[in-house]
């Protein structure tokens, strides 16, 4: 395996834990019940800790897929940037979340507060992650991208 295989394991992980994340702790809120919204905090602090990974395993993905062919370094750029942004709003999420967690624990009264600051954190990350992980499929996948030209499949040839 080499470090792009590394990133491509890797890279799903806080995205998907994110919105998974997200789902459960809205449940938790709706139904009121501290097990759940434990529960979503847990998904988001293991979120921001497979986002470490994530990040760190992009420089070296970047170095064995940038000379191959038809391999942009605009689009590489574009998704380190979006990737910069969304690792460091979902660390602080999950910083957010684990004193969140610990307060929760507690039976701290103004955790509701915290629940609700996690959650328009992680609602703001969820659009973050949408960005981070499509410009990311387009490093590859030419046929998502906005400038992907279609063929007719009676003009298709195998």
């Amino acid at each position: 395996m080499n470090d792009a295989h590394y990133h491509l394991i890797v890279n799903h992980l806080p995205i998907v834990g994110l919105l998974i994340g997200i789902l459960v702790l809205i449940a938790g809120l709706v139904f009121n019940k501290a097990e759940v919204k434990l529960t979503a905090l847990g998904i988001f602090i293991f979120s921001a800790t497979t986002s470490i990974a994530a990040f760190y395993t992009g420089e070296g993905a970047e170095e064995v897929i940038e000379n191959l062919e038809g391999i942009s370094e605009t689009l590489i750029h574009t998704h380190e940037e979006y990737a910069e942004t969304f690792y460091t709003l979902t660390l602080i999420l999950g910083g957010l979340s684990l004193l969140t967690f610990i307060l929760e624990l507690k039976k701290m009264k103004f955790t509701k507060y915290l629940m609700i600051l996690c959650l328009l954190i992680a609602l703001v990350d969820g659009v973050l992650a949408t960005y981070v992980g499509s410009s990311g499929g387009e490093i590859r996948h030419s046929e998502i991208r906005n400038d992907a030209k279609m063929i007719p499949l009676d003009k298709y040839e195998e």
